[in-house]
């Protein structure tokens, strides 16, 4: 299970610090969209998160959108933040993490990936020897593949819950 462990698992993106990822020796968040800035297949934003993403911006932090999505759906998405972004990454494989990498000019040990799932996401974070952050999921995908995806990831999503990696809203 240690390959689909997250470093932490939070409710919503708006939940990530400055100071969480000063804690993580942090300088860089790669960002997944769906499910995580917003609705699958929706061009519209969860509510707050542009505003956040500039917020972390002007904290020193750099950002950049990482999705398997196609240049079609995920360009216009990371325009609304005003952010690079990498688009049909093949999350779990490393190349779009390296690219993304790549991009920012930063190291693996100084950047998170931010996604809600945990067998692309996660396992690809920590293929690449990333650390990351587990967001929980905003809408409930009905295909058999995510449905039996989702039920694998209860397991991890509860153990964060117990070893209390998982952050609260209050925190």
């Amino acid at each position: 299970m240690a390959l689909e462990m997250p470093t932490y698992s939070i409710d919503k993106v708006t939940q990530i610090t400055p100071g969480l990822l000063h804690r993580m020796n942090a300088k860089a968040l790669l960002l997944d969209v769906d499910n995580t800035l917003s609705l699958p297949e929706s061009q519209i934003p969860f509510p707050g998160t542009v505003e956040w993403a500039h917020k972390m911006q002007r904290c020193g932090f750099q950002l950049i959108v990482l999705s398997n999505n196609f240049k079609k759906r995920v360009a216009p998405f990371a325009a609304l933040y005003d952010l690079p972004y990498v688009s049909f990454a093949l999350k779990p494989l490393p190349l779009g993490y390296r690219r993304a990498l790549t991009k920012l000019g930063v190291k693996r040990s100084e950047a998170v990936v931010v996604g809600d799932q945990v067998f692309t996401d996660i396992l690809g974070a920590n293929f690449i020897g990333m650390q990351s952050i587990l967001v929980t999921p905003r809408a409930e995908e009905l295909s058999v593949s995510f449905l039996r995806r989702r039920r694998h990831e209860e397991p991890v999503r509860r153990l964060m819950k117990k070893t209390g990696r998982h952050i609260s809203p209050k925190e």
